[in-house]
């Protein structure tokens, strides 16, 4: 690991370190005055997040020994109670589509003159954290938020700039579970997530104000409403500190674990004069439901291909959070087809766009106020599907009290098939994607599909279940360790011809697949595989 950043040691708060080289452009970055507000976040508020995090622990204990998920007694009042979130900003109320990427230049701008709506900077799963790719992404904001932002392509002289109106402007910092290993308070990593929103609302907050939008954020992974509380008081800390005023940040929650849907109003509740809404973040929630139910032989998925939104435990969910969220005036966010553009195929790109347009029509069909894609060229379709039936900013009207979902609605086993081709596919794309992460590279297109982490931990955790559970192949053989194996080896040689010998020895495959393998195989499933795979980063 590379020494401490070069600066004289009055300039960094005291038992403040960081580990890593910096550019001139990062350091514009890590100034004096961000550091000694990262350290004040993290002394306030680093215990309470670890305490949460071993509630996690706890809680996962209870559902390992046969404890299922249901929703809160002692929270009955809140979800009973007559309350709603602060209004909605201005800039905030249409959300009919947004676009998500990492921070990398050319990202944010493209994202930012997509013509959706709004662009989710994300620092979480289609980030690889290396050093660089977090500490330069923060520094893309800086320029984002001023309207400086350019990048020019040496070996074309193509220039890309801003457009004169953009998106909206909302980021993802990482989540309570990760930590920030190149800056360290008293020889202890500091959290990731507090790293990422504090450099984000110390550069940006007040500028932000300014030009008459906010700092607005989306919350990953958050397991209770506990966890919100310790946002909301993040927030209230923060812009008593900076000097801001109470209410400015509004963040959006997104709804990707299984114990969060049993929350969603106490989330709502705890964040509400910060709440912007709640979003279907599917992938986690998918991989979510796999990792707490991972004892429990009823309730072993299919394979990813077959675990859509149509499933009635994801129907359930997405239905409960557009009426939750209604109820209380706050938005109700779709989620993320995972489909792309496909340029050198025309009927296999209508198939796909298809697809796209008959998850965009279900959701808007629904009730929901906005949904995601990860690609310019999907904007307009989805808009198109959303003006149908939502021709103004938003659909806060649709109350949807017609939807009655209880525990075992959200709990209700998911039905379909594994084949061999769906086993393939996991190993092939779990490797692949965990390759590219460890070569910095977080947001990766395979098989016409945008992969992330969570796509990623879906691919993983699937086969670990099926693993445990001795599930069966729809042809009738068992899988078995021995099979995951052999199947795994015919994906990586088939990976080696296709790179040749120099490029896979310049790649991570062999540590990509050996951290996979390893996984899937564990006696005890990993919470994240973006952890093990952090220490190789």
């Amino acid at each position: 690991m590379p020494g401490p950043l070069s600066a004289s040691a009055a300039s960094l708060p005291a038992a403040l370190e960081i580990r890593g080289a910096t550019t001139a452009q990062q350091a514009r970055v890590l100034v004096p005055a961000a550091l000694e507000f990262l350290v004040a976040l993290e002394q306030r508020f680093g215990a309470r997040r670890r305490e949460l995090l071993a509630l996690r622990e706890e809680r996962q204990r209870q559902f390992d020994q046969g404890a299922l998920p249901d929703f809160l007694t002692h929270t009955r009042a809140v979800r009973d109670g007559d309350w709603r979130v602060a209004p909605i900003p201005a800039d905030l109320l249409d959300r009919r589509v947004e676009i998500t990427g990492p921070t990398d230049r050319k990202m944010i701008i493209n994202a930012l003159n997509s013509g959706a709506k709004t662009f989710m900077a994300d620092c979480e799963d289609s980030l690889a954290p290396t050093w660089s790719n977090v500490v330069d992404g923060q520094a893309n904001l800086i320029d984002a938020v001023r309207r400086t932002i350019e990048l020019v392509v040496p070996e074309t002289g193509k220039r890309y700039r801003l457009n004169e109106r953009t998106a909206t402007l909302i980021v993802r910092p990482r989540g309570w579970h990760l930590e920030e290993k190149h800056l360290l308070l008293e020889g202890r990593p500091m959290s990731a997530a507090l790293f990422d929103f504090g450099l984000q609302l110390f550069h940006n907050a007040a500028e932000l104000l300014r030009r008459g939008s906010g700092p607005y954020f989306y919350l990953p992974k958050l397991e209770s409403h506990l966890e919100a509380r310790l946002w909301n008081d993040v927030f209230v800390f923060a812009q008593d500190t900076l000097g801001i005023p109470r209410g400015s940040i509004r963040a959006t929650v997104l709804i990707e674990t299984l114990p969060a849907a049993f929350e969603m109003d106490e989330i709502l509740y705890e964040l509400r004069e910060h709440s912007s809404g709640l979003n279907c973040g599917r992938w986690d929630y998918i991989f979510s439901f796999t990792k707490k139910l991972r004892t429990d032989p009823t309730r072993v998925l299919p394979e990813r291909g077959q675990v859509g939104m149509t499933q009635p435990f994801l129907r359930a969910y997405s239905q409960l959070l557009i009426r939750t969220c209604h109820r209380r005036g706050a938005h109700a966010m779709g989620g993320m087809a995972a489909q792309i553009p496909i340029k050198d195929d025309a009927a296999r790109n209508e198939a796909a766009l298809e697809k796209v347009r008959a998850d965009k029509r279900r959701e808007a069909g629904d009730g929901h106020d906005g949904t995601w894609v990860a690609h310019p060229g999907l904007v307009a379709l989805a808009l198109a599907e959303f003006e149908r039936v939502c021709p103004g900013p938003n659909q806060l009207h649709v109350l949807r009290k017609d939807v009655h979902v209880v525990a075992a609605d959200l709990l209700a086993p998911p039905a379909g098939t594994i084949t061999a081709a769906g086993l393939a596919t996991n190993l092939s794309v779990g490797v692949r994607y965990l390759e590219a992460w460890l070569a910095g590279n977080g947001c990766v297109p395979i098989d016409h599909l945008m992969e992330d982490a969570a796509t990623a931990e879906i691919s993983r955790t699937q086969v670990w279940q099926w693993l445990r559970h001795a599930a069966r192949l729809d042809d009738g053989r068992p899988i078995t360790r021995e099979l995951v194996e052999s199947e795994l080896e015919r994906v990586l040689a088939a990976l080696r011809s296709e790179l040749g010998a120099e490029r896979w020895r310049n790649s991570r495959y062999d540590a990509a697949a050996r951290l996979f393998r390893e996984l899937c195989v564990a006696p005890e499933l990993a919470d994240f595989v973006t952890v093990p795979a952090y220490a190789l980063l």
